[in-house]
């Protein structure tokens, strides 16, 4: 991790349809947000909000059931145009690296951008966490959030599906990932006495 930059673990859960097949018109909305942010490699803070929903205020039963959340949680979330006020207040640098699990949250965050007529929060580099877990182990298929955190024999953080939770999650997983990658750039030098067991062979000519 660069000691310098700052990261920002983000994820974001969204509204959704009742059925699977897209009404004609619906696009999906921001309705919670958890943010890590990090540098130096420790948590600077952690954000965790409901977001009002602004062209389909009313979540559908699918969505509140799936999410495990109410219509009055969101109701009284903050607004989108204030989620991305704070996001480019979280992003001190300007240049921070953006890190999701998967591409959706920054593709529905810059389509919600457009349908509020308003600037995009972000200018710097953005890490999909599944896709660096997806070439680093060399899996054929994506793997979910908190499959891949118990594939290193870890749980997630609290709950799937709550957004901080979530963000928490795709943090300890890049910590776990970078350790590795860094275990792989520099492996010690085996010495000697990682081959045999030393005390043992002074024992022999000790007799």
């Amino acid at each position: 991790m660069v000691e310098y930059n700052q990261y920002l673990f983000i994820d974001f859960e969204f509204s959704m349809p009742e059925n699977k097949t897209t009404p004609q018109g619906f696009f999906p909305e921001i309705i919670e947000v958890g943010l890590v942010s990090v540098s130096n490699q420790s948590i600077n803070h952690t954000f965790s909000s409901y977001v009002k929903p602004s062209y389909y205020p009313m979540l559908t039963s699918r969505c509140k059931s799936f999410l495990g959340i109410t219509q009055s949680q969101v109701d009284q979330g903050m607004s989108f145009v204030d989620l991305v006020e704070y996001l480019n207040e979280a992003d001190t640098t300007k240049e921070s690296t953006i890190v999701t699990w998967g591409n959706m949250d920054m593709k529905v965050l810059r389509a919600n951008c457009l349908k509020h007529n308003i600037p995009f929060p972000f200018k710097g580099s953005k890490v999909d966490l599944s896709m660096e877990y997806k070439r680093f182990f060399g899996d054929q298929n994506q793997t979910g959030l908190w499959k891949a955190v118990q594939e290193y024999g870890k749980e997630g953080t609290g709950k799937h599906h709550c957004a901080l939770d979530d963000a928490l999650t795709t943090y300890n997983i890049f910590k776990l990932v970078e350790k590795d990658k860094r275990y792989l750039a520099k492996p010690e030098p085996t010495t000697i006495g990682d081959r045999i067991d030393l005390s043992k062979v002074l024992n022999k000519f000790a007799l």
